[in-house]
C-alpha cells in the first residue's frame, strides 16, 4: 500500500530542490523543501521531442520547470537532482549547436 504525498508550503528561507526525471513519452519535476513536496509538473512529449537524447529531455525538464516555477526560484538557491551526471558540467561545455546556444541563453541559474 503507498501513502499520498501531502504537499508542503513553501519556506523562502530554505533552498529548493528539483528533481527531474525523463521518460520515453514525457518530462517530470517534483519541487521540494527539506525532501517535502511543494509541487509536481509533468509534460507529454510531441512526436519531435520524444526522439531526443535522454540529456536534451533531461536539459528540457528543467528549464521548464525554471520557468513555471520562476516566481518561486528567482533569487533562490536551487539544487537540481537529475540522473544524469554530464548535466552537472553544462555550463562548462563548449557550444557546439543551435539547440545549446538556447537553451545557455534562456538558464539564468548560476553554477556554484
Amino acid at each position: 500500500m503507498t501513502t499520498t504525498p501531502i504537499l508542503a508550503m513553501l519556506n523562502f528561507n530554505e533552498p529548493f530542490t528539483l528533481e527531474t526525471d525523463a521518460f520515453g513519452e514525457g518530462i517530470g519535476v517534483v519541487l521540494t523543501q527539506q525532501g517535502r513536496p511543494i509541487a509536481f509538473m509533468s509534460r507529454a512529449l510531441g512526436v519531435v521531442k520524444r526522439s531526443w537524447s535522454t540529456y536534451a529531455k533531461e536539459m528540457l525538464a528543467i528549464l521548464q520547470a525554471m520557468h513555471t516555477w520562476r516566481l518561486y526560484l528567482l533569487g533562490r538557491k536551487i539544487f537540481i537532482q537529475t540522473d544524469q551526471r554530464i548535466l552537472k558540467y553544462f555550463m562548462e561545455q563548449r557550444i557546439r549547436t543551435p539547440e545549446q546556444q538556447n537553451r545557455v541563453a534562456n538558464c539564468w541559474v548560476t553554477t556554484m
